[in-house]
């Protein structure tokens, strides 16, 4: 075990300096003048000598006079040490930008993996054991009209439900305007604002793992095992949840693993259309405002993230299935 974490690991490391130059030639070749970005501001307000100074300052402070590869390494050498680089939109080193937005991020995917996991797995499994039952039929009509609609579709169907017309929930934001409350109650009036997000993400979550998770039941029921498990007079609770789940899980276990490890990542499309700050609405941010270090230090924890999350996934195998060798 132990060695093959090992073999792992080194393998890990030399995708992630694959991944990592990959991503910094991509984003050094993007048209666009990052350093006149950062001095825009200033056209017009001083003399035109004293731009051209302040915009060199701008390039030389950014390296952008420097070939591609002392560059790297230089950013390299900096992500080893901890220093994810200087954010050119808010004046700030990243570390300090990408903290709050990466806490939200942590809250609303936890929240949303797990409300999505304690619905989606026992529905699966219900309708798998009541196959093409008229509660079976209705829930994969909803699931495959839900696994089909985008996300933002049903962001905006909630929005026009739950906001515009009953008014239950704020359409956007992460808090009450000039909230002063601290503790508990900033806990709830943060948990009101994301009710929307979270509601909308777990639905959209609903289909695709319903219908696997059911699929995967289906295969497990009609194995041998099974009917021996009953022929021997077993429970049927039993024979679902100790036999068949158990070797189903092996198929669901990437599904569950993806999802707990994406939790780090955000989503994108809701936190635009919903205005949480969170990892992913930085990152879009950062793209669009030619903010590459923020960009590429958001980027490289996805990397990382996705080896990891292979990692465990891998590991995960042997747990759920004693069969599975994983020491090789």
């Amino acid at each position: 075990m132990l060695k093959y974490i090992a073999k792992r690991l080194v393998y890990m490391v030399g995708v992630f300096f694959v991944v990592s130059v990959i991503m910094f030639v991509l984003f050094n070749n993007v048209p666009g003048d990052r350093a006149l970005n950062q001095v825009q501001n200033m056209r017009g307000k001083v003399s035109n000598e004293r731009f051209q100074e302040m915009y060199q300052q701008a390039r030389d402070k950014l390296g952008l006079d420097d070939p591609i590869p002392v560059r790297y390494v230089k950013w390299m050498g900096n992500l080893l040490r901890g220093d994810l680089g200087y954010s050119t939109i808010y004046k700030k080193d990243v570390k300090e930008v990408i903290a709050e937005p990466l806490r939200n991020t942590i809250l609303i995917n936890i929240i949303a993996t797990v409300l999505a996991l304690a619905i989606t797995i026992p529905l699966g499994i219900f309708c798998a054991v009541k196959k093409f039952s008229k509660f079976d039929n209705a829930v994969q009509v909803f699931t495959i009209v839900g696994y089909s609609v985008p996300i933002y579709i049903i962001a905006l169907v909630f929005i026009y439900l739950f906001s515009v017309k009953l008014g239950i929930f704020p359409i956007s934001g992460m808090n009450t305007p000039n909230f002063q409350g601290t503790g508990f109650a900033f806990l709830v009036d943060r948990l009101y604002y994301l009710g929307l997000p979270l509601l909308v993400m777990t639905v959209a979550s609903l289909g695709g793992m319903t219908r696997y998770v059911r699929a995967a039941m289906i295969d497990a029921l009609r194995m041998d095992y099974v009917r021996t498990a009953r022929a021997k007079g077993l429970k049927e609770k039993v024979v679902i949840y100790s036999h068949a789940w158990r070797n189903a899980l092996l198929s669901v276990i990437t599904l569950i693993i993806g999802w707990f490890m994406s939790i780090f990542m955000g989503s994108i499309i809701v936190e635009q259309v919903f205005q949480i700050n969170g990892i992913g609405l930085m990152y879009y941010k950062g793209l669009l405002g030619q903010d590459y270090d923020i960009a590429l230090a958001i980027q490289m924890l996805y990397c990382v993230i996705t080896l990891i999350s292979n990692l465990v996934t891998d590991l995960s195998y042997g747990i759920v299935d004693p069969r599975v060798r994983i020491n090789k």
